[in-house]
Order: C-alpha cells, then structure tokens, then sequence
C-alpha cells in the first residue's frame, strides 16, 4: 500500500503548533505517536491534554498511534504541561507528551514532546527526525497488545509542589487567582485547602472555547480583570496563568502587572540565599537586573538562547539552579530542569509571608533601576532586514558596548541596551529595550527603533 505523505508545516523550532484541522489532525496525531515510538523505542509514555474542543480527539488518535507501535500510554486526562513533565520524571517514563496550543488563538492547538527525565525533543534533538518519519507515514506492522492506563499522579504532584517551601512560614492572606478558564484551576482547588491563603477565584472552571477570550496575561488588554480584583478586594498579590499554565504572572497590592524580568531576579536572589555560587540561566531578552541581583547574591550568571528547550539544555550543561525567561517561564533544576508556573508564586508568597514586605516593596527598587520597554511586538515582511537596519543605525550613532547574536541581536550601549529578534513560534518581531536606571532614555530610544520599523510594517 502506498502512503500518501503529509505536510508537516505544523513542527516549529521546539515544539509542534498549528491550525486544526488544516495544520494539526488526527492523521498527523496518528502518525505522531508511531513516530515517537519508532525513534525512542519507549515502553511508556504519559499523554496529557488541555482543554481545547480538539485536545480530546487529537490525544485520541496520538495515543492510537502510541498503541499501535508497542507503547503503553499513561493517561494523565485533563491537565497542564508541567504535570506531564513531573509524571515522566516522577516516574521514571520514557517519554510524555503534552496536547496543548497553551496561548496560541482558539482554533490552534499543538504538542511538546519529552523524552526520558523530561529532556525536550526540539529541533536540535529529536524532532526533526521525528518529523522526517511522519511525513513520509511508513510504520512497521502495528503491535495491538499495549493500552492506556489512567495515571493517578496529581496528589504526588501536589506534595511535591508544596515541598519547595515550608508552610509553617507562610501567613493568612488574600490573594486573585485568575485561571483563564485553562487548567490552572484544577490545581488551585487542590491546593486550596494545602495552604493559609483565601482564594478569590477568576474563570477557574476549565473551558475550552475561552469565553473571556484566550488565556494570555502577556498582553496588556488581559490583565484588568485581575488587577480590579486585587483592587477591589483588597488583595496581597494577584496571579493569573496561561492556558496550559506553564507561565504565571504576578500583580501587586496595588493591581500593578509586573513585567516577568523582575521576577526572574526576584527569585535568583531568593534561591541563591539559600545556594550562594549556583549558577543562574537567564534568556538574552533582558539581562541587566539579573546579572547584578546574581552577581550581588554570590551567584554566577549564564545567558542562554530564548526557548524552554534552549534554556534547559543550558541548565543541565551548567547544572543550574533555576532558570528564568522575562515571558514568565521559570525552570527549577530539582524539577528535572522544566518549566513551572506553580512553584514561583509559591516561592513568591513565602518570601512576602517571611519578610513582611508586600511585592511593591520588593521589586520597585528593581523596576527604578532598570526600566524596560516591555516586549514589543511587529508584523514585517523580512525581519533580517529589519535586523539589520536597526543595527547600521545606532552603530553609526553610538559607540557599542557590546555585540552578541545568541537570540537575534543584541546591542549594549553605556547606559542602554536593546534586543531584537524573531520569534520562534509566531511571525513577528520582537523587540525589549531596558536602560540604567533611566526611564525617558528608554522610552526614547524604542520610540527610535519603533519609527524605523513603521515603514518596515506589513
């Protein structure tokens, strides 16, 4: 029988994302799981879905395929991509596989594929291999004798989630939680009754068609919601998650966002008491605030490339500590060097709970002394040449500090610096401007870079 192939536009730099069904199918769902069972060979594997309208049929047939090459599939249902990252280290699994499109538009959805210990499958490692064998759809003869088992693992996630502070510590407050209608609310309601905090609860219920609009804090048009609702009930700290919460993101008393760079210095600084001469990775977005909270803190500093497979080869190269991007991705070695968006609030709130300083306290220092543009984002025909106007025109301006490549360009300057790159999952260019300490510096100077690009625009 010949096979037909298919596309495979859907595999990105580090994960598979795209439109269901004319991207992402069951076909290719199908084809997935043999595939990942032909490269790995593994004996088990967890599945875990989001909440999306598609996650259900789309685990469906990937578990099929898994199935079908000799794979027991270990079904974690409904859950977030940080429970599949535990089941498959807690577990010693094989691999795990995550359907989720977490942030991405309602008719998207996708995978992140782990291998053993939760290592990324990427495009540096794996998954150019296991796209090869999907598109071209030629499998062995099927095996029928594997199944799929449900995985009872979120009490042992729970206490291991709580093992990363001491409760005793922790004070009575009141605090937003805004699930987005994603899976984060499972979680909470189980941790509800774990700790000393009054919840006031935001969309917690799961549900798949987002009718406030999909979960993504990131963008400003998305976080008054939580931040009235500190206001309005006198809050210490709200917190709101995106769709398959791996990303968490912090307001203060006040309602105020607090761009996710200041909490990746917040909770080096955290760590690093407690560990003096760990190492640190941060991405190469936004760096300053970091490097010298690190360097202040008897730490050492790594830059590595922007993305959760980057940053986590990184830190096992290293063996670091902890992780952190300025997106809200933070990444915890004693979590087998993955991404949580449950264990930073925690260590947040413990921090507030034994210092007795709200969250403004703890970060408006930080804020003053670095401010920052806040990610930008254009839509432009050729992003290199975007790149590349943008650099001939301040390097004929102003004398550069310094110049490195590691994630699109990054140009520092004596009392600013910016980098601009393209992302690795969207079309668009991004753009983060920080200076020393001078907030007009840089709102001038990415208003600079902002009319460069505005001929630029699609």
């Amino acid at each position: 029988m010949v096979v037909k192939e298919i596309s495979t536009a859907c595999f990105k730099a580090y994960d598979i994302r795209g439109r269901v069904p004319d991207e992402l199918n069951e076909e290719l769902a199908y084809r997935l799981g043999r595939a990942f069972a032909a490269f790995l060979k593994p004996k088990q594997v967890a599945v875990g879905q989001d909440i999306r309208p598609s996650s259900g049929f789309l685990a469906a047939a990937l578990s099929r395929g898994l199935n079908e090459g000799g794979v027991e599939v270990l079904d974690l249902g409904l859950c977030g991509t940080e429970e599949v990252y535990f089941a498959t280290f807690n577990y010693q699994l094989d691999g795990g596989i995550m359907v989720t499109a977490s942030h991405n538009p309602g008719d998207y959805n996708g995978m992140k594929l782990v291998r053993r210990e939760s290592r990324p499958l990427s495009g540096d490692a794996g998954l150019p291999e296991i796209e090869a064998l999907v598109k071209k759809g030629e499998f062995p003869d099927s095996i029928p004798c594997a199944r799929v088992t449900p995985l009872d693992f979120r009490p042992a996630y729970i206490e291991h989630l709580l093992g990363y502070i001491d409760r005793d510590q922790l004070k009575p407050m009141k605090i937003v939680v805004n699930a987005g209608n994603g899976c984060a609310g499972l979680v909470l309601d189980e941790l509800e009754n774990r700790l000393p905090f009054t919840m006031i609860k935001l969309l917690n219920e799961p549900d798949g068609t987002f009718p406030q609009g999909i979960p993504n804090p990131l963008l400003p048009e998305n976080r008054s919601l939580t931040s009235q609702a500190v206001i309005e009930h006198q809050a210490a700290v709200g917190l709101a998650w995106d769709g398959d919460f791996d990303r968490c993101f912090f307001f203060d008393e006040n309602g105020r966002f607090i761009e996710g760079y200041y909490i990746v210095g917040l909770l080096a600084e955290t760590l690093l008491s407690n560990h003096p001469g760990a190492r640190i990775v941060h991405d190469p977005r936004l760096t300053w605030n970091t490097i010298e909270l690190v360097s202040e803190n008897r730490g050492q500093a790594h830059v590595s490339k922007t993305g959760h497979a980057f940053i986590k080869d990184k830190m096992r190269e290293l063996d670091a500590l902890y992780g952190g991007e300025m997106s809200a991705h933070h990444y915890f070695k004693d979590f087998s060097y993955c991404d949580s968006g449950m264990i930073p609030w925690l260590l947040v709130l413990e921090l507030i709970s034994k210092s007795g300083r709200p969250l403004s306290e703890l970060v408006d220092e930080r804020i003053r002394r670095f401010p920052v543009s806040g990610e930008i984002n254009r839509r432009l025909d050729d992003s290199q040449a975007a790149i590349a106007l943008v650099e001939k025109h301040f390097s004929s301006r102003e004398e550069v500090k310094k110049r490195y490549q590691i994630d699109g360009l990054t140009l520092e300057f004596a009392k600013w610096r910016f980098n601009i790159r393209t992302s690795n999952t969207e079309p668009l260019l991004r753009l983060n401007v920080e200076s020393r300490g001078d907030q007009a510096l840089m709102e001038s100077k990415t208003r600079e870079i902002l009319d460069l690009l505005e001929g630029l625009e699609k």
